[in-house]
């Protein structure tokens, strides 16, 4: 296809975005005015330019929906749990086994991880810093210690595979031709490499300040709250009972059951496979029975206001870390050729342009044909779109990316894209910008957040660069 002024208008319109990005600016008002400026180009019109703004956030809302839906149920499901004090007894046991500082590190390790594949890290970090922080120092790993261990395996590992609720593998194949599961399987095994090469020098970098337990670290510590960040959050009357230590422990019994069964079905030919997007269906219905039955146990009385108010709590919470994504999304799915009709008001979709893969079909003859330029650049690409704070926001740029280079330097697609979404993740998601949801991590250790991120620094850096290698030779 030739190449048009809109083809140009795109391609400047995602340098612009990267560059706002690169100046720790927000992307949304670039994002919005450039779908505007196309669509008026591309149409000729004024009127279909003002459409084009509503058609491609209501383009990537329909697409990103089931996205909001299990981040919202899961919220609403955590708040039930801390209305019973459930959340204070799914932890407790681990409190028991923290004898020192060591253990303590890589049980901090274990309890974020495991929480954040459920309930992502941001609403599960104020149940774990609250905790399990005081008891870590106590047995006498330092608070820039636990804030590591927390911050590596929550909003690095866990979040940038999410291979449970698949949120983010669901943005990266949003404006491609890829599976979020495929990208979801990748995703994990690179997750998992990055964070115990992440973590394991983290570990080695502190080990040498572990000091014995003692009751007196706690009080040091708790007088050292000159960078402490104030974290207000929402107080929940709790109504704690015999069936708390129930739920505690029925509530991860039944997704630990649904992540075995998923990976057995997805490496193994003894179990059969579950469908695209099955997996999150089932853990969002279960998420949802177990909700009305905790509001039921609770207060029967008041059960259906209690559901209803923790649904519009989460999807509240939902709206306020993802609704930023939408129009950005919107303006990536223009991109796409499956897409961009309906953004365009195109009645022939087979008309439809397809500006990015337009743009990397005429520029093919420039780009080197070499696996490791292009892997390397496409986790550089996923580290500058976390420069905005979240990680998700140039997911669907890195997907999009990914689907159009792949075939030219003969990667898979999923490859490139679980690539490019460990960088965004590990960068933006919260290990390496401070202006992220670590503000909160280094709250509760307090400790100041540029510590944390310099702490940090190294240890990702190298993590991402190994398993950049490994993906690119054996995935």
């Amino acid at each position: 296809m030739e190449l048009t002024i809109a083809h140009w208008l795109y391609l400047a319109g995602t340098c612009l975005i990267i560059v706002t990005m690169l100046f720790r600016q927000n992307v949304v008002v670039p994002a919005i005015l450039m779908s505007f400026v196309i669509g008026w180009v591309y149409n000729g019109s004024f009127l279909s330019g003002v459409q084009a703004i509503f058609n491609a956030s209501l383009t990537a809302a329909g697409e990103l929906f089931h996205i909001f839906l299990i981040i919202a149920i899961m919220t609403a499901l955590l708040q039930s749990l801390k209305s019973i004090g459930a959340d204070e007894q799914m932890v407790i046991p681990f409190q028991k086994v923290m004898k020192n500082g060591h253990l303590s590190f890589w049980i901090l390790v274990f309890v974020t991880y495991s929480v954040s594949l459920f309930f992502w890290p941001a609403p599960a970090v104020p149940l774990i810093g609250a905790l399990l922080i005081p008891v870590a120092i106590k047995a006498g790993l330092p608070p820039i210690g636990a804030a590591l261990a927390i911050s590596l395996a929550g909003h690095g590992m866990a979040l940038s595979s999410d291979f449970v609720l698949q949120v983010a593998p669901g943005l990266t194949a949003s404006t491609s031709g890829m599976e979020a599961a495929v990208v979801a399987d990748k995703a994990f095994i690179l997750s998992i490499i990055t964070g115990i090469i992440a973590l394991t020098i983290a570990y080695f970098m502190i080990r040498k300040s572990i000091v014995l337990p003692a009751k007196k670290n706690v009080i040091a510590w708790e007088k050292s709250d000159e960078n402490e960040v104030s974290l207000q959050s929402e107080e929940i009357e709790v109504r704690k009972g015999a069936y708390s230590k129930v739920f505690a422990f029925l509530v991860p019994s039944s997704f630990l059951a649904i992540v075995v069964y998923v990976v057995l079905a997805t490496f193994s030919d003894t179990i059969p496979a579950i469908a695209d997007g099955a997996g999150a269906a089932i853990i969002g219905g279960i998420a949802t029975l177990m909700l009305i039955a905790i509001s039921l146990f609770r207060n029967y009385r008041k059960s259906l206001k209690e559901v209803s108010d923790h649904l519009v709590k989460g999807f509240v919470f939902a709206f306020k870390v993802m609704g930023l994504v939408i129009p950005i999304a919107g303006f990536f799915f223009m991109g796409s050729g499956e897409f961009s009709a309906s953004i365009l008001g195109i009645s022939d979709s087979d008309q439809a342009p397809a500006f990015l893969f337009d743009l990397v079909e005429a520029s093919q003859h420039a780009i080197p044909d070499n696996a490791f330029i292009t892997g390397f650049g496409i986790l550089l690409l996923g580290m500058v779109s976390g420069l905005d704070g979240s990680g998700f926001s140039g997911l669907p740029l890195i997907g999009s990316l990914s689907d159009a280079f792949a075939t030219s330097v003969g990667i898979e697609p999923a490859t490139l894209a679980a690539i490019g979404q460990m960088g965004a993740i590990w960068v933006g998601g919260g290990t390496l910008v401070a202006w992220s949801p670590i503000i909160a991590i280094a709250g509760f250790a307090k400790i100041s957040v540029l510590d944390l991120v310099r702490k940090s620094f190294i240890p990702v850096i190298i993590a991402l660069t190994l398993s950049t290698i490994f993906g690119l030779l054996f995935l």
